[in-house]
């Protein structure tokens, strides 16, 4: 009865094959089991690839329309947006040109290179407002690396790889969404070359890094810990493509100003020059300031679109304050709100925040600070309400907070 056995499915007699399964009204043979699973594997891995291909799926904006956009987020730096709105818009339309080159196989058309961003301004005026923005609006992975925390690899602190390793959890381990990501390094200028370091030493988190750094802004494969942490022999790396990841760097870049007025001023001699005359000359950066300040060439190379961000004047914090989408009084009167409070600030009280703001020298980051002193008591003494109360904030509250 054994040898008279027949796969149902490819009729095969039991002689004729390996082994043969029997279910309740049937038989299938070991050659159909193989053929069935490679045909249920492609399909499911087919599915997989267009289910990750929707999610990879990125929107080119027009540099009007990221403009625009940015606009709703940021107040003032008209150049410095318009300056990243083309420099977005060319990185993401160069990354659809490729794909569409590698499809159709042409291997004589022009090559795009890709142009990272470097941000130099004062601590609050909006580098890193701008770079989230951008994320948001393209719905690309984004993540924050601190440069001050990286040291060179063998020493103790963190890899530069532990960048990347961020960016592949902001996209949820997904490698080719990652590749397609935005880094935002941010205090780039703390990693400067240290002036007078003596020789028998290395200059681990200075000039260590920045050579650290250079494969992966110039785009390279870099073998990248999942988890982060250190690297080590016997741990599993995930392989990541960087040519298609669009790194932005800011930094404040103090005591910049002071080359360059030594090189625009070198013809300057007398008792009568005055420094504070030209409070604002980081417009004059060139390539050859950073290189003073301590960047080493390589990386600079690396960052052909160089843009400031002016300091914020009164009347620009407030309207930081006051007009943006996520502006920080809107904040908070969505959480008053949240407890059937009507928040109002009057004008004058506007000011009276915003001139302290400008003594403190925080730029945008200094209106929360006084923000919180003013709004505590209130959030504090909450209670329960079922009618919509009003809470108004004029000038002699916001003085007697504080004063």
């Amino acid at each position: 009865m054994e040898n008279s056995l027949i796969c149902n499915f490819c009729g095969k007699k039991k002689d004729e094959i390996t082994f043969i399964i029997s279910g309740i009204n049937g038989h299938i043979c070991n050659f159909c089991i193989e053929k069935t699973y490679s045909i249920i594997h492609k399909n499911f891995s087919a599915k997989k690839e267009n289910k990750n291909e929707n999610n990879e799926k990125i929107e080119i904006k027009k540099p009007k329309e990221i403009k625009k956009f940015l606009d709703e987020y940021l107040i003032g730096q008209e150049d410095t947006k318009k300056i990243i709105s083309v420099a977005v818009y060319n990185h993401y339309k160069r990354i659809f040109f490729e794909k569409k080159k590698k499809n159709e196989k042409d291997k004589h058309d022009v090559e795009i290179e890709k142009s990272n961003i470097l941000l130099i301004g004062n601590t609050g005026t909006g580098k890193t407002l701008l770079a989230k923005s951008i994320s948001k609006l393209l719905k690309v992975p984004f993540t924050i690396a601190d440069a001050t925390s990286l040291t060179e690899a063998g020493y103790v602190g963190e890899d530069v790889e532990s960048i990347l390793t961020r960016l592949l959890q902001s996209a949820n381990y997904n490698v080719n969404y990652a590749e397609k990501g935005i880094v935002f390094i941010d205090e780039i200028d703390k990693i400067s070359r240290k002036k007078g370091n003596p020789s028998i030493t290395r200059d681990v988190s200075g000039e260590g890094v920045q050579q650290a750094l250079l494969k992966i802004l110039e785009g390279s494969n870099i073998n990248v810990p999942p988890q982060g942490g250190r690297k080590h022999p016997d741990q599993k790396m995930i392989q990541m493509n960087t040519n298609n990841i669009l790194f932005i760097a800011g930094g404040t870049f103090d005591g910049i100003e002071d080359i360059l007025y030594d090189r625009i001023h070198k013809i300057s001699i007398g008792f009568f020059s005055n420094r504070n005359e030209n409070k604002n000359m980081i417009k004059n950066i060139m390539a050859h300031d950073l290189k003073s300040f301590g960047l080493i060439p390589e990386l600079i190379g690396r960052f052909p679109i160089i843009t400031y961000l002016n300091p914020l004047n009164k009347d620009l914090l407030k309207r930081v304050l006051l007009e943006p989408k996520n502006a920080l009084i809107k904040q908070y009167q969505k959480l008053f709100e949240m407890e059937n409070i009507s928040l109002n600030l009057t004008g004058d009280a506007a000011d009276v925040i915003v001139d302290h703001t400008i003594k403190l020298g925080l730029g945008a980051r200094g209106l929360r600070f006084f923000c919180e002193k003013i709004f505590l008591d209130y959030f504090f003494n909450i209670n329960k309400k079922t009618k919509k109360t009003k809470l108004n904030i004029d000038k002699d509250i916001v003085v007697k907070k504080l004063s």
